[in-house]
């Protein structure tokens, strides 16, 4: 576990386990360590639900982003951290699966999720879990108040009406910036540096993360830039008075679906019985109609009916722009390397 008490948060969840006794193995078996990343967050009540109705403690070891996570992975995976994890995305998926980080579990899917499954993971290692959007939002507000129109495609963005107001996650430090980066790349082709270059010339602030992004820089949060790099479902989350949405995905353009999966891990030393069974657990009805409010993600069970807000605000694209993840694990390095030449100049 080197370096993993700088990076992550432990948090062991109250509960009585139903399997225990002195002897350390039994104790172990007991246990069973879910690693993800921060932004994993579920009611207190399913997590006991869960504890009682298996006889596992469950132990949530966090750590920083979708990225981070894959990266932790893929280091300590000759002594894995945990048995079970939750949150590596499609972004960064084909990397750890290259890495043999996950061992096979056929986990049953709920209807709908069949469609949420990873690309070439014939051997079943990743679960889809929920979904979503990275599309480009704006704060509706803002616009309406400075009598602008607000862009509607990504070539708008780096127009001359709107500079100094976009504001974007860093694609090498955070998985909705990666998710950015590659709808550029899957919409321009071999154009995708000039289009950054253009987007940069146009006074686009680059931040480490999507939180530093909306909750510092976005007008909505009070900071000075009214075009932020987010999800299809924040608009759900920004009511105004009148019971509109402050903040409306301004386009369908240029959006990149995210999918986030849960994997046993391998190795000789896993608790994979009790890491199946938090797999079965996320993928549980009562998991996926909490997703939505508790992490402001779609869930990939076709029969959850979602929060009323989701439905009155939120516009899914009906179509997004894809990319291969073959084509992601041979180029995302040189991708973001580029990437940081162009922001760093």
């Amino acid at each position: 576990m080197t370096g993993l008490a700088a990076a992550s948060l432990v948090l062991t969840a109250s509960g009585c386990s139903l399997i225990g006794g002195d002897d350390g193995d039994e104790k172990a078996d007991a246990t069973v360590t879910l690693i993800t990343h921060e932004s994993f967050a579920l009611p207190d009540e399913l997590v006991a639900a869960f504890e009682e109705t298996s006889g596992y403690e469950l132990e949530i070891v966090k750590l920083d982003d979708a990225g981070a996570l894959t990266n932790e992975l893929v280091h300590t995976k000759d002594n894995p951290l945990g048995d079970v994890v939750f949150g590596v995305d499609n972004t960064f998926a084909t990397r750890a699966l290259d890495e043999d980080v996950f061992a096979s579990y056929a986990a049953d899917l709920p209807r709908g999720a069949e469609e949420f499954v990873l690309p070439g993971d014939a051997d079943q290692r990743l679960t889809p879990v929920d979904t979503g959007n990275v599309c480009v939002n704006v704060d509706r507000v803002w616009f309406e108040e400075n009598e602008i129109e607000p862009p509607a495609t990504l070539d708008d963005l780096t127009d001359e009406r709107y500079r100094d107001l976009l504001v974007v996650p860093a694609a090498s430090t955070s998985s909705p910036g990666m998710a950015f980066l590659l709808a550029t790349v899957g919409r321009y082709g071999d154009d995708w540096t000039g289009y950054w270059e253009d987007l940069m010339a146009n006074g686009a602030k680059v931040v480490a993360g999507w939180s530093d992004a909306y909750y510092t820089d976005f007008t909505y949060s009070r900071g000075d830039r009214p075009i932020v790099v987010s999800y299809d479902s924040s608009p759900a989350f920004t009511p105004t008075e009148d019971g509109s949405a402050s903040v409306t995905r301004s386009f369908v353009d240029g959006c990149f679906e995210q999918v986030e999966y849960a994997g046993v891990l391998a190795g000789d030393d896993v608790n994979t019985e009790g890491a199946e069974a938090v797999v079965d657990w996320l993928l549980s009805p009562e998991v996926q109609a909490a997703l939505p409010e508790s992490m402001y993600v779609f869930p990939v069970d076709a029969d959850v009916q979602l929060p009323a807000e989701w439905t009155e605000f939120v516009v899914r694209p009906t179509e997004t722009v894809e990319v291969d993840p073959g084509e992601i694990t041979a180029n995302r390095q040189g991708w973001v390397e580029e990437w940081n030449e162009i922001i760093s100049r």
